[in-house]
């Protein structure tokens, strides 16, 4: 399905010079597409889902509540129709979902997507690498916040070991799956004095660390300014010990600042959505396990697609309401963190995905 361009930019938006139909209030085309696929998770990671929270009384969504695969499968198509070509798969931790290779399958069917990714903790990868790779996943993201064990035991909460998810990163490199991208968490006090060894294990390998600046996302992870370490110290720690050299953008909207190794041997990412929000290059839309559409890692309400779905909705009536979310966009929430933005009720990272 075509979306066409239309001429009733509503809320002062203009037209669009990518092609794809819709753009927000501040100019910002739809371009990528992340869908969780289950809010459930086997690790309890304190910046994420604090396991005095998310306990044995927590309650998860019921499997009918969830999105289908086919009900995931006809909303790619729709978004599709707007020029989205990227679709990260999330969760929670995804590789939970049963079945979950098929639903790789199916999204790659779709015409003018030709970017699908998928992030995991990797407690499953050794065993999912290849029947992943088969199904046509093109790359995948692995969260790692330390190489030291017990550092990393202590953050994911359940006693997970850096060494599995090593096994599991190889089993996806030896599956076709490299270059991989490895996630790293960074906060003060508690793992920042490892983010060197980071970079020494990976440097010199395919794989790219990036690391990620502690996020306020949602409101049970007890997120405090004092625990972020900014992007510029984290740059000056590794280039202290392997120099590094700013890299141009691989592409517009690019989360990540690129830096690489002056003796050529690899590059890292940081992800600074703290200390240099990058709010005006976002073209990112969520959808959550359940259905919902959300337009802001930082958002509070959603859009239910679900009920339209099961209600005998049209394409054209799918993307009428998709359009209509879009083009009232106006998330910068990053840019504005600040007393005005304290004490939002947020949603939580492991319902939408990061």
């Amino acid at each position: 399905m075509t979306i066409e361009n239309h001429e009733d930019h509503d809320a002062g938006t203009a037209p669009d010079p990518s092609g794809s139909g819709v753009i927000d209030t501040f100019g910002r085309a739809l371009k990528d597409l992340r869908i969780s696929v289950t809010d459930r998770c086997n690790f309890r990671c304190r910046y994420c889902m604090p396991k005095e929270i998310f306990n044995r009384d927590y309650e998860f969504l019921e499997r009918e509540l969830l999105l289908s695969f086919e009900e995931i499968h006809r909303l790619v198509g729709v978004f599709a129709g707007f020029g989205v070509n990227k679709i990260r798969i999330t969760g929670g931790e995804p590789l939970l979902r049963r079945g979950v290779e098929d639903l790789i399958s199916m999204v790659k069917s779709v015409e003018g997507i030709n970017d699908v990714t998928l992030t995991t903790n990797a407690s499953l990868l050794q065993r999912k690498a290849s029947s992943l790779a088969a199904a046509g996943l093109d790359r995948i993201t692995v969260s790692l916040d330390s190489l030291d064990n017990e550092v990393f035991m202590a953050m994911n909460d359940v006693g997970f070991s850096v060494d599995d998810v090593l096994a599991g990163i190889e089993a996806a490199g030896n599956a076709g799956l490299a270059p991989i991208k490895i996630n790293m968490v960074v906060q003060k006090g508690v793992n920042d004095h490892t983010v060197v060894d980071m970079a020494r294990h990976f440097k010199g390998t395919s794989h790219i660390v990036r690391y990620i600046e502690y996020m306020d996302v949602g409101t049970t992870n007890h997120w405090c300014m004092d625990d972020v370490v900014p992007g510029k110290d984290i740059v000056a720690m590794i280039s202290e010990a392997f120099p590094l050299e700013p890299a141009d953008p691989n592409y517009t909207g690019e989360v990540a600042s690129r830096w690489k190794y002056a003796d050529g041997t690899g590059e890292i990412g940081v992800i600074t959505s703290v200390t240099q929000p990058f709010c005006a290059t976002c073209t990112r839309a969520r959808i959550s396990a359940e259905g919902s559409m959300y337009t802001c890692l930082f958002a509070s309400n959603g859009t239910d697609l679900r009920s339209m779905l099961r209600a005998g909705a049209t394409d054209d009536e799918l993307a009428e309401a998709v359009r209509s979310v879009w083009i009232r966009r106006d998330d910068r929430y990053s840019q504005l963190r600040s007393s005005r933005t304290a004490g939002l009720r947020k949603v939580e990272m492991s319902y939408i995905g990061g």
